[in-house]
């Protein structure tokens, strides 16, 4: 058995977008986690969803990884993104699009627009 460190690396290095959230991404478990599980799936991401709630050791593990003390939390390409409050500022703010477009991320552009002109 891996030390979870070992476990969050290697699910974080080999898969282009990770959430670890409260639930899945089609059952979220909370707001937080159902909001940004929201954006990715409105813009068509395809990531990996982790259940924080179905393992104490990556719940726990994954605050320790990152040093931010929330769940939700969005990894792209390897890189902490943040929480649902980073990401949804990201996303209202266009940041997120570029992100994705600097990591070649792949999403509906026309999605991203809708969420702003929704939002404004």
């Amino acid at each position: 058995m891996t030390d979870v460190k070992t476990r969050i690396e290697e699910t974080i290095k080999s898969n282009d977008v990770v959430l670890y959230m409260k639930g899945t991404k089609t059952m979220p478990q909370c707001g937080f986690s159902s909001r940004v599980a929201g954006v990715l799936n409105y813009l068509g991401v395809d990531y990996v969803d982790v259940n924080v709630l179905a393992d104490e050791e990556i719940r726990q593990g994954i605050k320790d990884y990152s040093d931010w003390p929330t769940i939700p939390q969005l990894y792209v390409k390897g890189e902490f993104v943040g929480g649902c409050d980073i990401v949804t500022e990201m996303t209202l703010s266009g940041e997120l699009d570029e992100l994705f477009d600097a990591k070649g991320i792949s999403y509906n552009k026309e999605a991203a627009e809708q969420i702003r002109a929704a939002n404004s």
